[in-house]
């Protein structure tokens, strides 16, 4: 019994130092001129589960991310924040060339929601606030995309 609750107790403090060595990955440090460690965190839109929050410009002033689909998360969700922008054109560029996706629905901040369209996307944008923008695959046609895809939006003010 004795050699049992030593074994527990070491694979105890094993365990605990095993979760001290892991780390963001999105989060990077830099040092300053003055040898001080900067950290500050990537700027990127990324998809997390089936939602993408599109926060950060590219240096050509588009949103950009890359997106995939797959049999248990079909639908990807993009949010984005209207303040000053009159107008959005948005592209959805899939890796494999071709492939049955596109814009599903543009749900806009009053909840009023418009749709379908297809791979490309040009919409006044009236109101501010939050908007969603739901990609997948069109019900109408065979074989469902699944796969990864890009997409841009572009909004203009």
């Amino acid at each position: 019994m004795r050699n049992f609750s030593i074994l527990l107790i070491s694979l105890f403090f094993l365990s605990c130092q095993q979760k001290e060595n892991k780390q963001d990955a999105d989060i990077s440090s830099d040092v300053d001129p003055k040898g001080k460690k900067i950290e500050q965190q990537k700027e990127q839109n990324k998809q997390i589960d089936d939602t993408i929050a599109m926060n950060f410009k590219n240096q050509e002033g588009f949103y950009i991310a890359e997106g995939s689909i797959d049999s248990i998360d079909s639908r990807v969700y993009l949010k984005f924040n209207n303040e000053n922008f009159k107008q959005l054109d948005a592209k959805i560029v899939p890796t494999t060339g071709k492939g049955n996706i596109r814009f599903n629905q543009i749900i806009f901040p009053d909840k009023t929601s418009d749709g379908p369209f297809g791979m490309d996307l040009k919409i006044d944008l009236k109101q501010k606030g939050n908007y969603i923008i739901v990609i997948g695959h069109s019900l109408m046609a065979d074989n469902p995309f699944y796969g990864k895809f890009k997409v841009q939006l572009d909004a203009k003010k």
